[in-house]
């Protein structure tokens, strides 16, 4: 255990820190997988008005530093490509 008060200062802001990039985390992930549940329940239309909020979520992670760019770029393509696919094979359907 640290023993200076600079020290102990910081391990109590690092778990700070580590409990709000825990929850936001937590928060990104919960979005995505209701978004995966809606495209999947086939609700197109709801998928389609999630995407937004989902994608602003990725994207304020990423300017937190909780997600890597490359990673929120990765999640943001896919999730894109899951909601247009559906709509487009509901379409034809």
């Amino acid at each position: 255990m640290a023993n200076h008060p600079s020290a102990l200062k910081a391990h109590r802001q690092s778990l700070k820190r580590h409990a709000a990039n825990r929850t936001h985390l937590s928060r990104l992930r919960s979005q995505i997988k209701r978004l995966r549940e809606t495209v999947a329940a086939g609700d197109t239309a709801a998928a389609a008005k999630m995407l937004p909020k989902t994608i602003a979520l990725v994207d304020k992670s990423t300017q937190k530093k909780i997600l890597h760019d490359n990673a929120a770029a990765r999640h943001k393509s896919r999730l894109t490509r899951l909601v247009r696919g559906a709509s487009k094979a509901a379409a034809k359907s």
